[in-house]
């Protein structure tokens, strides 16, 4: 654990202010840490890439906008205030057409990109 981070865990964290800090796409950011389990923001805007995840489920949770979740069977809309579980082994593709701001609950062994390494796979996330 990062010196200072635990300091943080008592704290109560604005959502406002943490996406105010984030100014590109698609690139997680983690802003709290329970039972093994990141909560990471994440800016969305354009197509992300088709992936899965073999061991985790993803909970995506819509803070602002709406989004199109693409799955190989079919589309599901997700809007501001709803949220959608992706369980593990699902195929699965984010797609805004406008900025969306959303929150991401998941292990915290998940790769965004999942079983796909590209230019847009973050090993390494940032803490807000």
């Amino acid at each position: 654990m990062e010196r200072g981070w635990s300091e943080t865990k008592m704290q109560k964290v604005n959502l406002a202010e943490k996406f105010s800090f984030i100014n590109d796409y698609f690139n997680p950011r983690i802003i709290g840490e329970l039972n093994g389990q990141h909560v990471k923001a994440v800016k969305l805007k354009g197509e992300f890439v088709w992936h899965s995840h073999a061991h985790e489920d993803e909970m995506f949770m819509i803070v602002k906008g709406k989004f199109d979740m693409e799955l190989r069977d079919k589309t599901v809309t997700i809007s501001e205030g709803e949220f959608f579980i992706v369980p593990k082994g699902i195929e699965h593709k984010p797609v805004a057409v406008e900025e969306v701001h959303l929150l991401l609950f998941e292990p915290a062994s998940t790769l965004n990109t999942g079983d796909v390494q590209n230019e847009l796979t973050k090993t390494k996330l940032e803490k807000l």
